[in-house]
């Protein structure tokens, strides 16, 4: 039974000999420029740290109920605000990459913050915004070194590493393709 997926020897043979697609240098720029021209860098960092700030408050909430800070949650945030920066803020430079990283640690710390806050309010019976509003934040760094342990240098480096790789925009292979190739492109399947 022959099939669209199925070629014969002799389409296959002079698919082969083809020449492959060459690249117009002055298309190709001319189309990285068009890409530029659509990035929106600060819808893609408020996006990123709205993601942060909600993946925080999440870790922290998981972290109280279950008495854990679970590392994972970090990959979690720097997926969430890799994608949304890359979603809302359609970044090709290197930027992005660089304030996509720089959120999803944001959002890990934070998080880790967030989480002590919740057992301190717990602990006190107090309320939540109780204990944001009372808190004194001169103790922050010595609160985060004090609860600091091994395994956030590792998944803190891998927010980073996320946050950093998924926010920018995908150009596919096909894209570049259909927008600056010397020749016509025609997709087979």
């Amino acid at each position: 039974m022959e099939t669209p997926l199925h070629k014969t020897a002799d389409e296959a043979i002079e698919t082969a000999a083809s020449p492959a697609p060459t690249l117009d240098q002055h298309k190709l720029e001319l189309y990285m420029h068009r890409l530029s021209m659509e990035q929106r860098l600060v819808k893609g960092i408020l996006a990123g740290l709205l993601a942060a700030v909600a993946g925080a408050v999440v870790w922290a909430v998981i972290t109280v109920i279950t008495g854990y800070q679970i590392g994972y949650m970090a990959v979690a945030i720097s997926f969430a605000v890799g994608y949304v920066m890359r979603t809302m803020g359609q970044g090709i430079d290197k930027v992005f990459g660089v304030m996509g990283a720089l959120l999803a640690l944001l959002g890990c710390v934070l998080g880790n913050f967030l989480g002590i806050c919740g057992f301190v309010a717990e602990d006190n019976a107090l309320g939540y915004l109780e204990v944001l509003q009372t808190f004194d934040y001169s103790y922050v760094p010595e609160l985060m070194v004090e609860t600091f342990s091994p395994m956030d240098v590792i998944f803190y480096g891998i927010a980073l590493y996320q946050g950093y790789k998924m926010s920018f925009r995908h150009v596919t292979q096909e894209e570049l393709l259909a927008n600056a190739s010397t020749a016509p492109v025609t997709f087979q399947l």
